[in-house]
């Protein structure tokens, strides 16, 4: 039987180059990068970047490793499918600066599919250009603190047509990447039309440059005390900021469209991710046990009691997770993202579950180590621990789920009447 997920000869090459970028230069270079952010409470936190993304980047230009994540349905990209995206993906996902040095990071990557998208050439010049080529970086303004952002129909923030212009006013939080001194624009979601009968006709998506009058950065919100300087998941407050209405993504009324088109992608990008640091997670757990420096009451400690039965959790976890994740991309692949939102939902609902489990697995085996900054596994659990609420909490994916299994139970009695209809006639004969 042919593997639908095997790899081909050109993602074969790729893998084995992006691997060995991610382990012997992203991974090493992770302690770089903290020490060449200002520390927390200076003036500097937010001013300045790690140069060595930089020195990352271009080195991930020169192997060939750059945009891997645009599928190949845009000219601008390297013609790789979601499919193949995915295994490229989780090798990303075992440092968390990696998709970063190869400009595949969340949020500039659903930035630049709406550009790609729904951008105009203007729009695209401007913006999407300088975005692949990593010379910018931007966010993505849609919660507010205010409403349940969980439906979008409740965003408050007013973008008003005024004469050439559009005016925008709201407060909107957990803006990823809004803290870093590279981010030029932010794509913000709020209400055109307010009045409109079509609650989901409401909503426009419009450009806003970074340094506009009007934009104030109130403070980063913190993940269980991590700030992800310079990234940031930013507060801000947009009053009466002014742009050019030509800066309008699509029209007015398209956005929610535009975030659909957006957010199905990234769910599942951010499910690639999380499998590869599930792997990473996993292998700590795995020296940790097997550590001939770490014996209590004269045994390692992976043999002690259900030490092995939790390293066999998590690897049929991770597999069974990956799984899911290679049928969702190849479903998108086959029928489109909007088409595989169910697929989607599942790989969004399950993945990051499975992924918290798995680090919290090795974080227990590290004792006090786990939970503090000696090892990695603290941050990447608070890292992954925020994608069931990110892009959607799982509550509203699962009830989509849901939705989508009981349309089918129509058909089901249908079938089923046949079926007992069938055997009654059946049982007559005899």
């Amino acid at each position: 039987m042919a593997d639908i997920f095997a790899p081909s000869p050109r993602v074969e090459k790729l893998k084995k180059t992006l691997s060995d970028f991610v382990e012997f230069d992203c991974i090493p270079a992770e302690a770089v990068f903290h020490k060449q952010i200002a520390p927390p409470g200076s003036a500097e936190r937010w001013k300045t970047f790690p140069a060595v993304i930089e020195t990352l980047k271009a080195k991930a230009k020169a192997l060939g490793l750059w945009n891997l994540w645009m599928p190949n349905y845009y000219p601008e990209g390297p013609g790789l499918t979601n499919l193949e995206y995915a295994s490229l993906c989780e090798i990303m996902g075992r440092c968390h600066i990696a998709a970063e040095a190869t400009n595949c990071s969340a949020p500039d990557t659903g930035n630049m599919e709406v550009l790609a998208k729904y951008g105009n050439a203007e729009q695209k010049a401007k913006w999407l250009v300088p975005l692949m080529e990593g010379r910018i970086r931007s966010a993505f303004a849609m919660t507010e603190p205010a409403v349940a952002s969980s439906d979008a129909t409740n965003i408050e923030t007013s973008i008003v047509r005024d004469g050439d212009s559009y005016v925008v006013n709201g407060r909107k939080w957990w803006i990823s990447g809004a803290g870093d001194p590279r981010c030029a624009l932010f794509l913000v979601m709020g209400k055109s039309d307010p009045s409109n009968t079509n609650k989901h006709r409401q909503q426009s998506v419009i450009i806003v440059p970074a340094g506009t009058p009007g934009i104030t950065i109130i403070r980063p919100m913190l993940v269980f005390g991590y700030d992800d300087a310079p990234h940031g998941h930013m507060e801000m407050v947009f009053k009466d900021v002014r742009v050019p209405a030509s800066n309008m993504i699509l029209g007015e009324g398209r956005g929610f469209e535009i975030i659909q088109g957006r957010l199905g992608p990234g769910r599942i990008h951010h499910c690639m991710r999380a499998i590869g640091a599930a792997e990473r997670a996993l292998e700590f757990q795995l020296l940790r046990l097997t550590d001939p420096s770490r014996k209590t009451f004269g045994k390692l400690l992976g043999q002690h009691g259900s030490a092995a039965d939790g390293v066999a959790q998590s690897r049929m976890e991770i597999d069974q997770a990956r799984l899911l994740v290679l049928r969702a991309a190849r479903s998108m692949d086959v029928r489109g993202p909007k088409d595989a939102m169910n697929e989607i939902a599942m790989a969004k609902v399950v993945v990051p579950s499975m992924c918290i489990r798995v680090i919290d697995r090795a974080i227990q085996v590290h004792g006090g180590g786990g939970v503090c900054q000696d090892f990695p596994l603290a941050n990447m659990y608070a890292m992954n621990r925020t994608l069931k609420i990110a892009d959607g909490p799982d509550e509203v994916h699962t009830m989509q789920i849901g939705k989508t299994e009981l349309r089918r139970a129509r058909a089901l009695h249908d079938h089923f009447a046949k079926q007992d209809a069938l055997t009654k006639a059946a049982v007559a004969k005899l």
